[in-house]
Protein backbone atom coordinates (compact mmCIF):
# COMPACT_ATOMS: atom_id res chain seq x y z
CA UNK A 1 0.00 0.00 0.00
CA UNK A 2 3.06 2.60 0.51
CA UNK A 3 5.56 1.00 -2.03
CA UNK A 4 4.00 -0.61 -5.08
CA UNK A 5 0.53 0.67 -5.32
CA UNK A 6 1.32 4.24 -5.14
CA UNK A 7 4.66 3.43 -7.70
CA UNK A 8 1.74 2.56 -10.04
CA UNK A 9 -1.24 4.33 -9.69
CA UNK A 10 0.53 7.75 -9.23
CA UNK A 11 3.67 7.51 -11.03
CA UNK A 12 3.49 5.02 -13.88
CA UNK A 13 -0.16 4.53 -14.86
CA UNK A 14 -0.57 8.65 -15.50
CA UNK A 15 2.36 8.68 -17.92
CA UNK A 16 1.32 7.33 -21.43
CA UNK A 17 3.03 6.33 -24.65
CA UNK A 18 1.47 4.08 -26.60
CA UNK A 19 3.27 1.63 -28.59
CA UNK A 20 7.11 2.44 -27.42
CA UNK A 21 10.06 0.71 -25.57
CA UNK A 22 9.52 2.42 -22.80
CA UNK A 23 5.98 1.59 -22.71
CA UNK A 24 6.75 -2.03 -22.55
CA UNK A 25 8.40 -1.79 -19.02
CA UNK A 26 5.82 0.70 -17.69
CA UNK A 27 3.38 -2.48 -18.67
CA UNK A 28 5.89 -5.28 -16.80
CA UNK A 29 5.96 -3.08 -14.04
CA UNK A 30 2.09 -2.54 -13.46
CA UNK A 31 1.43 -6.31 -14.59
CA UNK A 32 3.82 -7.70 -11.87
CA UNK A 33 2.45 -5.66 -9.08
CA UNK A 34 -0.66 -6.86 -10.31
CA UNK A 35 0.33 -10.51 -10.35
CA UNK A 36 2.15 -10.08 -6.45
CA UNK A 37 -0.90 -8.13 -5.44
CA UNK A 38 -3.90 -10.20 -7.06
CA UNK A 39 -4.78 -7.17 -8.33
CA UNK A 40 -6.96 -8.10 -11.85
CA UNK A 41 -7.46 -4.26 -12.64
CA UNK A 42 -3.43 -3.78 -12.97
CA UNK A 43 -3.26 -7.20 -14.91
CA UNK A 44 -5.95 -6.09 -17.25
CA UNK A 45 -4.08 -2.77 -17.55
CA UNK A 46 -0.46 -4.35 -18.22
CA UNK A 47 -1.32 -6.74 -21.03
CA UNK A 48 -5.03 -6.35 -22.28
CA UNK A 49 -5.45 -2.43 -22.66
CA UNK A 50 -6.24 -1.35 -26.07
CA UNK A 51 -4.08 2.14 -25.71
CA UNK A 52 -0.73 0.63 -24.28
CA UNK A 53 -1.22 -2.89 -22.84
CA UNK A 54 1.54 -5.87 -23.73
CA UNK A 55 -0.85 -7.08 -26.40
CA UNK A 56 -1.44 -3.99 -28.73
CA UNK A 57 3.04 -3.49 -28.18
CA UNK A 58 3.16 -7.00 -29.91
CA UNK A 59 0.31 -6.85 -32.92
CA UNK A 60 1.54 -3.15 -33.72
CA UNK A 61 4.84 -2.72 -32.26
CA UNK A 62 6.29 -6.18 -33.57
CA UNK A 63 7.12 -5.95 -37.42
CA UNK A 64 5.44 -8.65 -39.17
CA UNK A 65 9.17 -9.94 -40.19
CA UNK A 66 10.23 -9.57 -36.77
CA UNK A 67 12.04 -6.57 -36.09
CA UNK A 68 10.69 -3.98 -33.23
CA UNK A 69 9.31 -1.05 -35.60
CA UNK A 70 11.81 1.50 -34.45
CA UNK A 71 14.10 0.20 -36.74
CA UNK A 72 17.08 0.66 -34.08
CA UNK A 73 18.53 -3.38 -32.32
CA UNK A 74 19.54 -1.95 -29.36
CA UNK A 75 15.76 -0.55 -28.84
CA UNK A 76 14.82 -4.10 -29.93
CA UNK A 77 17.00 -5.94 -27.62
CA UNK A 78 15.87 -3.06 -25.14
CA UNK A 79 12.43 -4.16 -25.36
CA UNK A 80 12.96 -8.05 -25.10
CA UNK A 81 14.85 -6.82 -21.71
CA UNK A 82 11.31 -4.93 -21.00
CA UNK A 83 8.79 -7.90 -21.99
CA UNK A 84 10.00 -10.73 -20.66
CA UNK A 85 9.69 -10.17 -16.93
CA UNK A 86 5.79 -9.98 -18.17
CA UNK A 87 5.45 -13.13 -20.39
CA UNK A 88 7.33 -15.08 -17.60
CA UNK A 89 5.24 -13.76 -14.51
CA UNK A 90 1.83 -14.41 -16.44
CA UNK A 91 3.10 -17.65 -17.53
CA UNK A 92 3.51 -18.74 -14.26
CA UNK A 93 -0.04 -17.52 -13.37
CA UNK A 94 -1.43 -19.54 -15.86
CA UNK A 95 -2.12 -16.83 -18.62
CA UNK A 96 0.49 -17.98 -21.74
CA UNK A 97 1.54 -14.85 -23.94
CA UNK A 98 4.60 -16.81 -25.69
CA UNK A 99 2.40 -16.11 -28.89
CA UNK A 100 3.64 -15.56 -32.57
CA UNK A 101 4.56 -12.18 -32.96
CA UNK A 102 7.35 -12.31 -28.81
CA UNK A 103 8.53 -15.42 -31.17
CA UNK A 104 8.97 -13.18 -33.98
CA UNK A 105 11.00 -10.47 -31.61
CA UNK A 106 13.18 -13.38 -30.90
CA UNK A 107 13.76 -14.70 -34.37
CA UNK A 108 14.29 -11.49 -35.87
CA UNK A 109 18.02 -10.79 -34.75
CA UNK A 110 19.23 -14.24 -36.10
CA UNK A 111 17.46 -13.48 -39.35
CA UNK A 112 19.46 -10.36 -40.04
CA UNK A 113 22.23 -10.97 -38.38
CA UNK A 114 25.46 -10.52 -40.11
CA UNK A 115 28.49 -13.03 -40.70
CA UNK A 116 29.69 -13.42 -37.05
CA UNK A 117 26.23 -12.70 -35.06
CA UNK A 118 26.04 -8.64 -35.31
CA UNK A 119 23.26 -6.51 -36.30
CA UNK A 120 24.04 -3.51 -37.90
CA UNK A 121 24.60 -0.16 -36.47
CA UNK A 122 21.22 1.40 -38.10
CA UNK A 123 19.19 4.04 -36.52
CA UNK A 124 19.71 4.83 -33.04
CA UNK A 125 21.75 2.28 -31.87
CA UNK A 126 25.36 1.19 -32.25
CA UNK A 127 26.00 -2.35 -34.01
CA UNK A 128 25.00 -5.42 -31.62
CA UNK A 129 26.86 -8.52 -31.06
CA UNK A 130 24.29 -11.18 -30.64
CA UNK A 131 27.18 -13.23 -28.03
CA UNK A 132 26.71 -10.66 -26.02
CA UNK A 133 23.29 -11.59 -25.89
CA UNK A 134 23.13 -14.89 -25.62
CA UNK A 135 21.57 -15.26 -22.30
CA UNK A 136 18.57 -13.68 -23.13
CA UNK A 137 17.88 -17.22 -25.48
CA UNK A 138 17.83 -19.27 -22.80
CA UNK A 139 14.36 -18.23 -21.76
CA UNK A 140 13.21 -18.28 -25.65
CA UNK A 141 14.84 -21.78 -26.37
CA UNK A 142 13.03 -23.51 -23.27
CA UNK A 143 9.58 -21.84 -24.46
CA UNK A 144 9.71 -22.15 -27.77
CA UNK A 145 12.20 -24.82 -28.55
CA UNK A 146 13.36 -23.13 -31.83
CA UNK A 147 16.35 -25.34 -32.85
CA UNK A 148 17.77 -21.65 -34.55
CA UNK A 149 18.81 -20.62 -30.98
CA UNK A 150 21.13 -23.12 -30.49
CA UNK A 151 23.83 -21.93 -32.88
CA UNK A 152 24.30 -18.69 -30.49
CA UNK A 153 23.98 -20.75 -27.20
CA UNK A 154 27.02 -22.59 -28.59
CA UNK A 155 29.26 -19.04 -28.43
CA UNK A 156 27.75 -19.09 -24.66
CA UNK A 157 29.61 -20.13 -21.06
CA UNK A 158 25.70 -20.32 -20.10
CA UNK A 159 27.05 -19.19 -16.56
CA UNK A 160 24.14 -16.57 -16.18
CA UNK A 161 21.37 -15.86 -14.03
CA UNK A 162 18.61 -17.21 -17.44
CA UNK A 163 20.96 -20.43 -18.10
CA UNK A 164 20.20 -20.87 -14.10
CA UNK A 165 16.60 -20.08 -14.06
CA UNK A 166 15.31 -21.16 -17.02
CA UNK A 167 17.90 -22.91 -19.25
CA UNK A 168 17.36 -26.25 -20.98
CA UNK A 169 19.57 -29.27 -20.19
CA UNK A 170 21.03 -31.27 -22.56
CA UNK A 171 20.95 -29.80 -25.91
CA UNK A 172 22.12 -31.19 -29.38
CA UNK A 173 24.94 -29.00 -31.18
CA UNK A 174 23.36 -27.09 -33.67
CA UNK A 175 24.57 -26.82 -37.44
CA UNK A 176 26.47 -24.40 -39.43
CA UNK A 177 24.70 -21.20 -40.09
CA UNK A 178 23.64 -20.86 -43.53
CA UNK A 179 23.69 -17.25 -45.31
CA UNK A 180 21.46 -16.58 -47.92
CA UNK A 181 19.90 -13.18 -50.09
CA UNK A 182 16.57 -12.14 -48.33
CA UNK A 183 14.41 -9.68 -48.76
CA UNK A 184 12.06 -8.37 -45.51
CA UNK A 185 9.76 -6.77 -47.27
CA UNK A 186 7.91 -5.43 -44.10
CA UNK A 187 10.97 -4.01 -42.65
CA UNK A 188 12.48 -2.84 -45.22
CA UNK A 189 15.54 -4.68 -45.71
CA UNK A 190 17.17 -6.06 -48.41
CA UNK A 191 19.84 -8.79 -47.81
CA UNK A 192 22.27 -10.26 -50.75
CA UNK A 193 24.66 -13.10 -49.12
CA UNK A 194 27.13 -14.83 -51.15
CA UNK A 195 29.20 -18.27 -50.36
CA UNK A 196 29.40 -19.23 -46.44
CA UNK A 197 31.23 -19.49 -43.25
CA UNK A 198 34.16 -17.15 -42.93
CA UNK A 199 34.15 -16.42 -46.34
CA UNK A 200 30.86 -14.97 -46.72
CA UNK A 201 29.69 -11.30 -48.49
CA UNK A 202 26.66 -10.30 -46.89
CA UNK A 203 25.18 -6.59 -47.94
CA UNK A 204 21.98 -5.16 -46.47
CA UNK A 205 19.98 -2.26 -47.76
CA UNK A 206 18.06 -0.34 -45.57
CA UNK A 207 14.37 0.85 -47.42
CA UNK A 208 11.58 0.78 -44.93
CA UNK A 209 9.76 2.71 -42.47
CA UNK A 210 11.76 5.29 -40.70
CA UNK A 211 11.80 4.85 -37.32
CA UNK A 212 9.93 6.94 -35.28
CA UNK A 213 12.43 9.24 -33.31
CA UNK A 214 14.89 6.65 -33.11
CA UNK A 215 15.49 6.93 -37.03
CA UNK A 216 17.97 7.81 -39.35
CA UNK A 217 17.41 9.95 -42.66
CA UNK A 218 19.11 7.49 -44.62
CA UNK A 219 16.84 5.99 -46.87
CA UNK A 220 18.68 3.11 -48.98
CA UNK A 221 21.51 3.16 -47.04
CA UNK A 222 23.44 0.09 -46.87
CA UNK A 223 25.68 -2.16 -44.63
CA UNK A 224 28.51 -4.26 -46.54
CA UNK A 225 29.99 -7.22 -44.05
CA UNK A 226 33.33 -9.29 -45.78
CA UNK A 227 35.98 -11.17 -44.90
CA UNK A 228 34.77 -11.24 -41.30
CA UNK A 229 34.92 -7.41 -41.32
CA UNK A 230 32.14 -4.44 -41.57
CA UNK A 231 33.38 -3.00 -44.68
CA UNK A 232 30.92 -0.27 -45.86
CA UNK A 233 29.99 1.17 -42.50
CA UNK A 234 27.32 3.11 -41.04
CA UNK A 235 28.05 5.47 -37.52
CA UNK A 236 25.56 3.93 -35.39
CA UNK A 237 24.70 6.63 -33.01
CA UNK A 238 26.00 9.16 -30.04
CA UNK A 239 24.71 9.95 -26.57
CA UNK A 240 21.75 11.54 -26.89
CA UNK A 241 22.82 15.01 -25.45
CA UNK A 242 25.83 15.90 -27.09
CA UNK A 243 26.03 17.98 -30.26
CA UNK A 244 27.48 16.01 -33.04
CA UNK A 245 24.67 13.29 -32.38
CA UNK A 246 22.46 16.12 -34.53
CA UNK A 247 25.69 17.26 -36.67
CA UNK A 248 26.69 14.05 -37.64
CA UNK A 249 25.39 10.57 -36.74
CA UNK A 250 22.05 11.79 -37.64
CA UNK A 251 22.27 13.65 -41.34
CA UNK A 252 22.04 11.89 -44.54
CA UNK A 253 25.56 12.64 -45.35
CA UNK A 254 26.61 9.73 -42.32
CA UNK A 255 25.54 7.14 -44.19
CA UNK A 256 25.92 5.61 -47.67
CA UNK A 257 23.08 7.13 -49.90
CA UNK A 258 22.20 10.08 -51.60
CA UNK A 259 22.45 13.65 -50.56
CA UNK A 260 20.81 16.20 -52.68
CA UNK A 261 21.49 20.23 -52.05
CA UNK A 262 23.39 19.49 -49.01
CA UNK A 263 20.65 18.94 -46.94
CA UNK A 264 19.42 15.92 -44.82
CA UNK A 265 16.58 13.50 -46.57
CA UNK A 266 12.91 13.98 -45.20
CA UNK A 267 11.36 11.19 -43.29
CA UNK A 268 10.01 8.67 -45.50
CA UNK A 269 9.58 5.13 -46.33
CA UNK A 270 10.77 3.60 -49.37
CA UNK A 271 9.74 -0.17 -51.38
CA UNK A 272 11.52 -2.66 -53.25
CA UNK A 273 10.55 -3.06 -56.68
CA UNK A 274 12.45 -5.95 -57.71
CA UNK A 275 14.46 -8.91 -55.85
CA UNK A 276 16.10 -11.93 -56.63
CA UNK A 277 18.84 -13.68 -58.72
CA UNK A 278 19.71 -13.64 -62.69
CA UNK A 279 22.23 -16.36 -63.04
CA UNK A 280 25.11 -15.94 -60.69
CA UNK A 281 24.26 -12.28 -59.77
CA UNK A 282 22.19 -12.02 -56.74
CA UNK A 283 20.26 -8.23 -57.18
CA UNK A 284 17.84 -5.70 -55.07
CA UNK A 285 16.27 -2.76 -56.79
CA UNK A 286 15.13 -0.42 -54.70
CA UNK A 287 12.95 3.41 -54.36
CA UNK A 288 13.44 5.64 -51.32
CA UNK A 289 10.01 6.90 -51.34
CA UNK A 290 9.57 11.25 -50.90
CA UNK A 291 13.30 11.78 -49.31
CA UNK A 292 12.75 15.15 -51.47
CA UNK A 293 10.56 17.14 -53.30
CA UNK A 294 9.99 16.86 -56.83
CA UNK A 295 13.14 13.75 -56.58
CA UNK A 296 13.16 10.17 -57.35
CA UNK A 297 15.91 7.82 -56.14
CA UNK A 298 16.48 4.40 -57.08
CA UNK A 299 19.32 2.17 -56.22
CA UNK A 300 20.02 -1.26 -57.85
CA UNK A 301 22.79 -3.38 -55.81
CA UNK A 302 23.99 -6.31 -57.07
CA UNK A 303 26.38 -8.94 -56.08
CA UNK A 304 28.32 -10.48 -59.08
CA UNK A 305 30.51 -12.57 -56.12
CA UNK A 306 31.92 -12.31 -52.93
CA UNK A 307 34.58 -9.73 -53.73
CA UNK A 308 32.57 -7.62 -56.44
CA UNK A 309 29.71 -5.39 -55.35
CA UNK A 310 27.99 -2.84 -58.43
CA UNK A 311 25.97 -0.42 -57.19
CA UNK A 312 23.82 2.10 -60.12
CA UNK A 313 22.26 4.98 -58.64
CA UNK A 314 19.27 6.67 -60.70
CA UNK A 315 18.38 10.12 -59.83
CA UNK A 316 15.47 12.25 -61.48
CA UNK A 317 15.18 15.95 -60.14
CA UNK A 318 12.08 18.97 -60.64
CA UNK A 319 15.41 20.98 -61.70
CA UNK A 320 19.00 20.61 -61.79
CA UNK A 321 20.38 19.66 -58.37
CA UNK A 322 23.79 19.49 -56.32
CA UNK A 323 23.54 15.51 -55.95
CA UNK A 324 25.73 13.82 -53.45
CA UNK A 325 26.29 10.10 -53.51
CA UNK A 326 28.01 9.49 -50.47
CA UNK A 327 29.81 6.19 -49.49
CA UNK A 328 32.03 5.31 -46.17
CA UNK A 329 34.15 2.41 -45.87
CA UNK A 330 36.42 1.33 -43.32
CA UNK A 331 40.15 1.34 -42.78
CA UNK A 332 42.70 3.86 -44.20
CA UNK A 333 43.20 5.76 -47.99
CA UNK A 334 45.49 4.04 -49.60
CA UNK A 335 45.49 5.81 -53.08
CA UNK A 336 43.02 8.68 -53.96
CA UNK A 337 42.28 10.55 -56.86
CA UNK A 338 45.84 12.29 -59.09
CA UNK A 339 46.23 16.02 -58.80
CA UNK A 340 43.16 16.64 -56.12
CA UNK A 341 43.34 19.84 -54.65
CA UNK A 342 42.03 20.92 -50.83
CA UNK A 343 38.27 20.92 -50.73
CA UNK A 344 36.82 23.42 -47.91
CA UNK A 345 33.57 21.64 -47.02
CA UNK A 346 30.21 24.30 -45.83
CA UNK A 347 29.71 24.83 -42.73
CA UNK A 348 26.94 22.56 -42.65
CA UNK A 349 25.48 19.40 -40.35
CA UNK A 350 27.34 16.80 -41.37
CA UNK A 351 29.75 18.61 -44.22
CA UNK A 352 31.26 20.70 -41.08
CA UNK A 353 32.79 17.25 -39.69
CA UNK A 354 34.60 16.22 -42.80
CA UNK A 355 38.64 16.72 -42.63
CA UNK A 356 41.17 16.26 -45.21
CA UNK A 357 39.30 17.19 -47.78
CA UNK A 358 40.18 17.30 -51.83
CA UNK A 359 38.71 17.07 -54.70
CA UNK A 360 39.18 16.39 -58.09
CA UNK A 361 36.31 16.68 -61.55
CA UNK A 362 36.14 15.20 -64.48
CA UNK A 363 33.83 12.74 -66.59
CA UNK A 364 36.91 9.80 -67.39
CA UNK A 365 35.40 8.11 -63.80
CA UNK A 366 37.77 7.01 -61.09
CA UNK A 367 39.58 4.33 -59.06
CA UNK A 368 40.72 4.73 -55.36
CA UNK A 369 41.78 2.29 -53.10
CA UNK A 370 41.19 1.81 -48.73
CA UNK A 371 43.06 -0.67 -46.62
CA UNK A 372 40.49 -1.95 -44.48
CA UNK A 373 42.95 -4.19 -42.04
CA UNK A 374 46.33 -4.08 -42.67
CA UNK A 375 46.72 -7.67 -43.57
CA UNK A 376 44.31 -7.41 -46.94
CA UNK A 377 44.84 -6.02 -49.91
CA UNK A 378 43.76 -2.99 -51.01
CA UNK A 379 39.97 -2.54 -51.37
CA UNK A 380 39.02 -0.79 -54.93
CA UNK A 381 36.28 1.90 -55.10
CA UNK A 382 34.98 2.80 -58.83
CA UNK A 383 33.29 5.41 -60.69
CA UNK A 384 32.22 4.57 -64.36
CA UNK A 385 33.52 7.18 -66.60
CA UNK A 386 30.59 9.16 -69.21
CA UNK A 387 29.42 12.18 -67.16
CA UNK A 388 31.14 15.05 -65.31
CA UNK A 389 31.36 14.32 -61.91
CA UNK A 390 33.05 16.20 -58.67
CA UNK A 391 35.08 12.94 -56.95
CA UNK A 392 35.18 14.88 -53.51
CA UNK A 393 37.39 12.26 -50.66
CA UNK A 394 37.69 12.74 -47.01
CA UNK A 395 37.71 11.28 -43.79
CA UNK A 396 34.24 11.43 -41.90
CA UNK A 397 33.05 10.10 -38.24
CA UNK A 398 32.87 6.95 -37.18
CA UNK A 399 31.70 5.55 -33.97
CA UNK A 400 33.41 8.42 -32.22
CA UNK A 401 34.76 12.04 -33.41
CA UNK A 402 38.30 10.93 -33.72
CA UNK A 403 37.44 7.79 -34.71
CA UNK A 404 38.25 8.72 -38.75
CA UNK A 405 36.62 6.77 -41.62
CA UNK A 406 37.35 7.55 -45.42
CA UNK A 407 34.67 8.94 -47.63
CA UNK A 408 33.96 9.33 -51.07
CA UNK A 409 31.44 11.75 -52.73
CA UNK A 410 30.38 11.79 -56.09
CA UNK A 411 29.05 15.10 -56.78
CA UNK A 412 26.99 16.32 -59.92
CA UNK A 413 24.94 19.20 -60.93
CA UNK A 414 22.07 17.49 -62.80
CA UNK A 415 18.68 17.28 -63.39
CA UNK A 416 18.44 13.80 -64.01
CA UNK A 417 21.51 11.29 -63.82
CA UNK A 418 23.08 7.56 -63.32
CA UNK A 419 26.18 7.06 -61.28
CA UNK A 420 27.57 3.65 -61.56
CA UNK A 421 30.50 2.19 -59.10
CA UNK A 422 31.83 -1.10 -58.10
CA UNK A 423 33.57 -2.01 -54.74
CA UNK A 424 36.25 -4.53 -55.49
CA UNK A 425 36.63 -6.38 -51.95
CA UNK A 426 39.48 -7.95 -53.16
CA UNK A 427 41.72 -5.54 -54.72
CA UNK A 428 41.19 -6.72 -58.26
CA UNK A 429 41.26 -4.34 -60.64
CA UNK A 430 37.66 -3.51 -62.32
CA UNK A 431 36.33 -1.66 -64.79
CA UNK A 432 32.35 -0.71 -65.36
CA UNK A 433 31.44 1.34 -68.96
CA UNK A 434 28.52 2.42 -69.70
CA UNK A 435 26.50 1.16 -72.57
CA UNK A 436 23.62 3.52 -74.83
CA UNK A 437 19.98 2.49 -73.92
CA UNK A 438 17.27 2.92 -76.56
CA UNK A 439 13.54 3.01 -76.02
CA UNK A 440 11.00 1.15 -78.78
CA UNK A 441 11.50 4.11 -80.61
CA UNK A 442 15.07 3.87 -80.56
CA UNK A 443 15.63 7.34 -79.01
CA UNK A 444 18.34 7.77 -76.38
CA UNK A 445 16.74 6.95 -72.83
CA UNK A 446 17.78 9.22 -69.98
CA UNK A 447 20.51 6.38 -67.56
CA UNK A 448 17.90 8.19 -64.92
CA UNK A 449 15.32 6.13 -66.42
CA UNK A 450 17.02 2.58 -67.79
CA UNK A 451 20.84 2.05 -67.56
CA UNK A 452 23.10 -0.42 -68.73
CA UNK A 453 26.67 -1.27 -67.89
CA UNK A 454 29.74 -3.15 -68.72
CA UNK A 455 31.50 -4.92 -65.50
CA UNK A 456 34.77 -6.17 -66.17
CA UNK A 457 36.99 -8.05 -63.42
CA UNK A 458 40.67 -8.27 -63.98
CA UNK A 459 40.05 -12.46 -63.75
CA UNK A 460 36.59 -13.46 -64.43
CA UNK A 461 34.79 -12.62 -67.94
CA UNK A 462 32.48 -9.57 -68.61
CA UNK A 463 28.97 -8.85 -67.88
CA UNK A 464 26.68 -6.58 -68.55
CA UNK A 465 24.16 -4.69 -66.38
CA UNK A 466 20.71 -3.32 -67.00
CA UNK A 467 18.59 -1.72 -64.96
CA UNK A 468 15.01 -0.67 -65.87
CA UNK A 469 12.87 0.29 -63.01
CA UNK A 470 9.85 1.15 -65.12
CA UNK A 471 10.02 -2.26 -66.77
CA UNK A 472 10.59 -0.15 -70.43
CA UNK A 473 10.95 -2.03 -73.38
CA UNK A 474 14.87 -1.12 -74.16
CA UNK A 475 17.22 -1.81 -76.36
CA UNK A 476 20.85 -2.25 -75.11
CA UNK A 477 23.67 -1.61 -77.42
CA UNK A 478 26.35 -4.53 -76.70
CA UNK A 479 30.10 -3.54 -77.21
CA UNK A 480 30.22 -5.66 -79.77
CA UNK A 481 27.68 -3.56 -81.93
CA UNK A 482 25.01 -6.49 -81.05
CA UNK A 483 21.38 -4.89 -80.03
CA UNK A 484 19.98 -6.73 -76.71
CA UNK A 485 16.09 -6.20 -76.08
CA UNK A 486 14.70 -6.42 -72.47
CA UNK A 487 12.13 -5.48 -70.55
CA UNK A 488 12.99 -6.74 -66.99
CA UNK A 489 13.32 -4.23 -64.15
CA UNK A 490 17.18 -5.86 -63.91
CA UNK A 491 19.05 -7.95 -66.06
CA UNK A 492 22.20 -8.99 -66.68
CA UNK A 493 24.20 -10.56 -70.31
Amino acid sequence: DRLFQPAVREVILPHKLGVHNIQCWKNSAVGLVGFLLGDQELIYEAIENSERGYRRQMDEGVMPDGPWWEGAWGYHFYTLSAVWNLTEAAYNCGIDLYEAPLKRLYDAPLNFAMPGLRLPAFNDSKEVGLQDRASVYELAYTRYGNPDYLALLDTSDRENDQALWFGAGDMTPSGGRVWKSVNYSHSGYAILATEQGEAVTWLCVKYGPHGGGHGHPDKLNFVLHMGGEVVGVDPGTAKYGIPIQAEWYKTTLAHNTLVMDETSQERSEGTCLAFGSVGSVDYAVTEAGPIYTGLTFRRTAALLDKNLVVMVDQVRADRTRTLDVVYHQAGTWVRRPELGRTWLPPDKNGYRHMRDAETVQGDAGTTMAVRVMPYWRESLIVLAPGETTEVITATGVGIHAEDRVPMVIFRRRARETAFGWTLSLGGDAVAMQPLAVQDVSGNALSGSRAAAFQVTPAFGQSQVLVVNPEALPVTVTLPDGTPWQTEKLFDVR
